[in-house]
């Protein structure tokens, strides 16, 4: 099992996808054992009590207060910011993570 858990959220997860990819090669490269994976908001809402943070892409802000209200605590949810996610810049997504993490 993974130290610490990611989850991406957009619209329908599929933007995401290629962000996860370059910030699953960034975690491997810095030796961090992160599961890091994406889902559409609708399905993410359900997992918020099982992961360490919560990215949300840039289009769903309007989703941040409803999602913090559902995480009650647990886990921090964040917007990405989106000249971050346009260059799907996976390292500076990383440490974004990093800083969120309890």
């Amino acid at each position: 099992m993974a130290d610490k858990t990611v989850m991406l959220c957009c619209g329908a997860g599929m933007s995401t996808s290629l962000l996860v990819t370059k910030m699953q090669e960034d975690a491997k490269a810095r030796g961090l054992d992160w599961e890091i994976f994406a889902l559409p908001t609708g399905t993410g809402q359900d997992k918020l009590q099982e992961v360490d943070v919560c990215l949300l892409g840039p289009q769903m802000g309007y989703v941040k207060a409803d999602f913090e209200k559902i995480a009650n605590g647990h886990c921090d949810v964040v917007i990405i910011p989106m000249a971050t996610y346009g260059r799907m810049n996976g390292h500076a997504v990383n440490d974004i993570a990093m800083e969120h993490m309890k």
